[in-house]
C-alpha cells in the first residue's frame, strides 16, 4: 500500500510539475503578445534597431544552410521515389511527388528544425547567459520589462523571418528534385515542370507556410522561456540550451502532426 502511494505521489507532482511549467509558458507567451500589440499605447515601443538585428541574425545568415537541406532533401526523395515510380512506368510523377511533398511537409519542418538548432540554441544561450550573469534583473531595476525588451524582438523576427525562409526551402527543395529528374532521370524539362504544376495546389503551399508561423512562435518562446528560466552559471546555460532544442523539435512535430491533422480533416 506505502508503494501505491508513493507511486500515485510521483505521478501527482510530475503532472503538477508539467501543469507548472505549461502555465509559465503561456503566461510568456500571452505577456510578449500583450507587449507586440500595446507598447506602443504605453509609450514604451519595441526597439526597432535590435529587432532589424535579429531578422538579419535570424534570416539572412540562416539562407545558406536552409538552402543546403532542403536542396539535398529533394535529391534524396527523388532518387528514393524514383525506383518505385520505374516499375509503374510512371517516372515523370518523381515531378509532382516531389513538389507536393517539399511545400506541403518537408520544406517547412525540415526549415523549422534547422532554425530550431541555430536561433533557439541562440536565443537560450544569450537571455540565459544574461540570466545567470544577474543583468535580467539589472533591467528590472532600471525599469526594463525584459519580456519587451529581450523577447517581444526576437519573436516579431522570427514570425516574420521563419516563412521567408519556408520559402526559399521550398524552391531550393524543388530545385533538387528537378535536378535528379533532369540530368540523371532523363525526364523532359518541360514535362517536369508542367507535372509539378500540375499537381501543385494553392492549398499545398498555404498550409505549409501557415505551419511556419506557429513554428516561429514555438522556436521564439520555448527559446526564450529555457534562458529565463537558466540557473547554475555557465553549465546552466549548455544544460539550458540542450533543453530548448531538444523541446522545440519535439513541440514542433507535435504541432505538425495537430495542424496536418485540422488540415486533413477539414475544408481549410
Amino acid at each position: 500500500m506505502t508503494a501505491f502511494l508513493s507511486s500515485v505521489e510521483r505521478l501527482g507532482s510530475l503532472v503538477k510539475g508539467w501543469f507548472c511549467i505549461f502555465a509559465e509558458f503561456s503566461q510568456l507567451l500571452f505577456e510578449t503578445i500583450y507587449w507586440i500589440i500595446f507598447s506602443p499605447f504605453k509609450g514604451k515601443r519595441i526597439n526597432l534597431q535590435a529587432t532589424y538585428e535579429q531578422m538579419v541574425f535570424m534570416g539572412i545568415s540562416s539562407i545558406s544552410i536552409v538552402f543546403f537541406v532542403t536542396f539535398f532533401t529533394g535529391i534524396v526523395l527523388a532518387m528514393q521515389a524514383a525506383p518505385q515510380l520505374a516499375q509503374m512506368g510512371a517516372v515523370f510523377y518523381v515531378a509532382g511527388l516531389v513538389t507536393v511533398s517539399v511545400c506541403r511537409e518537408l520544406g517547412p519542418v525540415l526549415t523549422a528544425l534547422v532554425i530550431a538548432g541555430r536561433i533557439g540554441a541562440a536565443i537560450t544561450a544569450e537571455i540565459g547567459s544574461m540570466k545567470v550573469n544577474e543583468q535580467i534583473e539589472a533591467l528590472d531595476t532600471m525599469g526594463i520589462n525584459p519580456v519587451r525588451y529581450l523577447v517581444a524582438p526576437k519573436l516579431i523576427s522570427l514570425f516574420f523571418m521563419l516563412p521567408c525562409l519556408t520559402v526559399i526551402g521550398n524552391l531550393s527543395g524543388i530545385f533538387g528534385g528537378y535536378v535528379i529528374g533532369v540530368f540523371n532521370l532523363r525526364i523532359n524539362s518541360g514535362l517536369y515542370i508542367q507535372t509539378a504544376l500540375k499537381f501543385l495546389d494553392l492549398k499545398d503551399i498555404y498550409t505549409g507556410l501557415s505551419k511556419s508561423f506557429v513554428f516561429a512562435v514555438i522556436i521564439a518562446i520555448v527559446g526564450a522561456y529555457q534562458g529565463l528560466k537558466t540557473e547554475g552559471g555557465a553549465v546552466g546555460v549548455g544544460r539550458a540550451t540542450t533543453i530548448s532544442v531538444v523541446t522545440s523539435f519535439i513541440m514542433i512535430i507535435i504541432a505538425d502532426c495537430i495542424l496536418t491533422g485540422i488540415y486533413f480533416f477539414t475544408d481549410f
